[in-house]
């Protein structure tokens, strides 16, 4: 039993079915943001879910038998742990107003294809390497939005308190202009003034319109170089390097593998030929009397 649950997991067979049913798991999920739809073949889409769940539980049993004596190796994996939460979770009493976790749980479902697709796997396991170094890239983010959060407020602040009224405002607005969304609309507000741009329909708000052509061009010009094309780009390069290292860790078990395989492969065919140089010699015992 052991030996059969064993060569299911490992099959090719069972893992592309396990990922077909991971995409009709999406479907399904998808389907229910369509009330009249979902609600005109609500059985059979209840038995769908139905289908899915326990074939996720087969799945989760497959895999614990296949570990023998030692069902418990199933959790070494994290994502195996992923896998059974998503499916023990389905099993809690939820109705009425739980309606919605039991969505939630259902869409959760589709990440699974995350362990199914190994190039997905990869990319997870790179950004995964690259959260501490993303760690110090956003404190130094911060830092430059501190700094220029509050020298927004003291230079642009009374012309432009829509933007730049306080400190929360104003690192708000710049988190608007660093991911370049209609930034140069907040820097003609400061550089030609709110009366002359920027303000209508809130002209109540603009009570002390200057202009700052040169200094609110400087400023924003290199807050967006600054925060934009520097240090934004220090997080793909950190994503980057946290690719490389995944993917020599991954290039790495791919060889130790077939290096395994080879050397099983090399004994086999040692002992391959003993025996055939045995049944030769039986064949013909003239040639052993040679010999």
């Amino acid at each position: 039993m052991v030996q059969l649950c064993k060569r299911i997991a490992d099959s090719k067979w069972f893992q592309n079915s396990i990922t077909i049913v991971i995409l009709i798991a999406g479907v399904l999920v998808g389907i229910a943001t369509y009330p009249d739809f979902s609600d005109k073949y609500h059985s059979i889409l209840e038995i769908a879910n139905r289908v899915v769940l326990w074939i996720f539980v087969a799945e989760v049993v497959i895999k614990m038998v296949a570990e023998g004596n030692k069902p418990w190796r199933y959790f070494y994996d994290g994502w195996n742990v992923f896998d059974f939460i998503i499916v023990a979770a389905a099993f809690l009493p939820f109705g009425g107003s739980s309606v919605a976790i039991l969505r939630l749980l259902r869409l959760l479902r589709v990440l699974k294809l995350v362990k199914a697709l190994p190039k997905l796997q990869l990319l997870v396991s790179a950004l995964l390497k690259s959260i501490p170094s993303m760690g110090y890239v956003s404190i130094l983010l911060l830092l430059l939005f501190y700094i220029y959060a509050v020298a927004a407020v003291f230079f642009f602040g009374a012309n432009d308190p829509l933007h730049f009224e306080n400190l929360q405002m104003s690192m708000l607005s710049l988190f608007r202009v660093v991911t370049l969304e209609d930034w140069t609309d907040v820097m003609y507000i400061n550089m030609y003034g709110c009366e002359n741009y920027g303000y209508d329909g809130n002209m109540d708000l603009c009570t002390n319109s200057s202009a700052s052509p040169i200094g609110a061009a400087i400023f924003f010009v290199s807050f967006v170089l600054f925060g934009t094309m520097i240090i934004l780009n220090l997080f793909i390069g950190v994503i980057m390097n946290g690719m490389d290292e995944a993917r020599d860790e991954a290039i790495e078990e791919e060889i130790i593998a077939p290096e395994d395989v080879q050397s099983n492969l090399s004994e086999l065919e040692e002992k391959l030929l003993e025996v055939q140089q045995l049944v030769l010699r039986l064949k013909h015992p003239g040639i052993a009397a040679e010999e």
